[in-house]
């Protein structure tokens, strides 16, 4: 008996992003916020002290879960190599010339051996609204098609948006008390973090230099 093949967008537990907010196929609600670092090692022994008990502080205050979400992947220069190759093509002289594509090939031997890496820091905070009411919504059909999902009615979603904010509000203060600069993502950089995160070979593809 032949099985019927899923299709990728099953496997998504995403059932449509509205205003910035992840809401999943089982009705539930994230929003997400994008946290700086801190040097902690360049502090005193005093400040890292009095960081920790901030920290901890804040993590007790809390009345419901959150997810810390650490990215980590390898530096993609190939925006700023193809910065360079066009600057090259400007330069007047040979000698400048040299001295750009010099660089450029300095800069890539450097990242090859040195593998670097970058890292962002995200809080993924949740919200499980009480009720959840089916709705016709077309932003839903982009995640699951034909699926018959819930989804959260606009009167609703307000109301529970509400809620999360009030969450989001209470961390962004806690983690300011820390040192730590936030920004809640909106719609766009939601989409490309996910879209990030379930295609980690995009940045395999080469990046056309005109």
């Amino acid at each position: 008996m032949a099985q019927t093949q899923k299709t990728t967008q099953e496997f998504v537990p995403i059932q449509e992003i509205r205003d910035g907010i992840v809401i999943l196929k089982n009705g539930s609600m994230r929003s997400i916020i994008l946290a700086s670092s801190l040097n902690f090692a360049l502090k005193s022994s005093d400040e890292q002290n009095a960081i920790i008990m901030q920290f901890q502080n804040f993590l007790n205050s809390l009345d419901f879960s959150i997810q810390i979400f650490i990215q980590s992947k390898r530096l993609d220069i190939r925006p700023y190599i193809a910065l360079l190759e066009g600057r090259y093509k400007e330069q007047l002289t040979e000698l400048m010339k040299i001295q750009t594509r010099e660089y450029i090939e300095f800069i890539k031997t450097f990242v090859d051996n040195s593998s670097i890496m970058t890292k962002g820091f995200f809080i993924v905070i949740p919200y499980m609204p009480p009720i959840i009411t089916a709705s016709n919504n077309p932003i839903s059909s982009i995640f699951n098609k034909g699926k018959q999902d819930r989804t959260i009615e606009n009167e609703k979603f307000e109301e529970y948006r509400s809620q999360l904010e009030q969450r989001v509000g209470v961390v962004e203060q806690g983690l300011v008390r820390c040192g730590v600069r936030v920004a809640e993502l909106g719609t766009e950089e939601v989409v490309e973090l996910y879209y990030k995160i379930f295609n980690p070979g995009e940045t395999e593809k080469p990046i056309q230099i005109n």
